[in-house]
Order: C-alpha cells, then structure tokens, then sequence
C-alpha cells in the first residue's frame, strides 16, 4: 500500500520562499510519476507541476514555471517542491500525488495536503 506524508509549508510574505517535502511509503517509488496540486480557496484543484519516475523529466504550469522546482530522491523515496518568489495568489492547499507521467490523471495516491498562506 502506498502512502504520501506532506511536511512543510505555513505563512510567508510575498518574494519568500518554502519548501514542501513528500515522503512516500510503499514500493516501487521509481516507477510513479510524482506530481504537486494545488487549492487556492474557493478553486479546483490544479496540476502545477511534476516530475518523472526516473527525475529526468520535470513539467510545470505556467503560473509557476521559473519560480518553482520540483525534484525528487529516489533513494530517500522523497519529493519536494521549492517555491521562491511566492505572491499571494500562490495561497493554496498543496497537495502531492503518485501517478501517471506526464499528465497524472487518476492519480490514485495523495498527501494529506498542506496550507501554504502568502501574505502580501
């Protein structure tokens, strides 16, 4: 059974920076596509970006593409996301998914989410 477990995340002002993290449980962890959503309140949840099985291929939405990295340790079995140059539309609950490369529909493994607020 695969199981992702979010940390980071909390309160910055806009031009900061955090860092998420997802640790994953389970096995097999190469062969998942690992990709970060996200809420902003009151929205779908969107794709922003993700990351291949192997780490050697990387997407991200234009809203964030240049500020935010996405990368992952296959032998930790972690990946995070580094948000820099945070605005506020950036506040969301964030969350990380094992799935399909590249476009990671019916992923079927999620965090719990995490709360990233960007005051301005």
């Amino acid at each position: 059974q695969v199981r992702l477990t979010q940390s980071g995340g909390g309160l910055v002002q806009t031009g900061g920076s955090l860092n998420l993290s997802c640790a994953f449980s389970g096995r097999d962890f190469r062969t998942y596509g690992m990709a970060w959503f996200r809420q902003p309140p009151g929205k779908e949840r969107e794709l922003i970006g993700g990351i291949s099985g192997s780490g050697g291929s990387t997407r991200y939405a234009d809203s964030v593409k240049g500020r935010f990295t996405i990368s992952r340790d296959n032998v930790k079995n972690t990946v995070a996301l580094q948000m820099n140059s945070l605005k506020a539309e950036d506040t969301a609950v964030y969350f990380c998914a094992a799935g399909p490369w590249p476009l990671f529909k019916g992923s079927r493994f999620w965090g719990q989410g995490t709360q990233v607020t960007v005051s301005s």
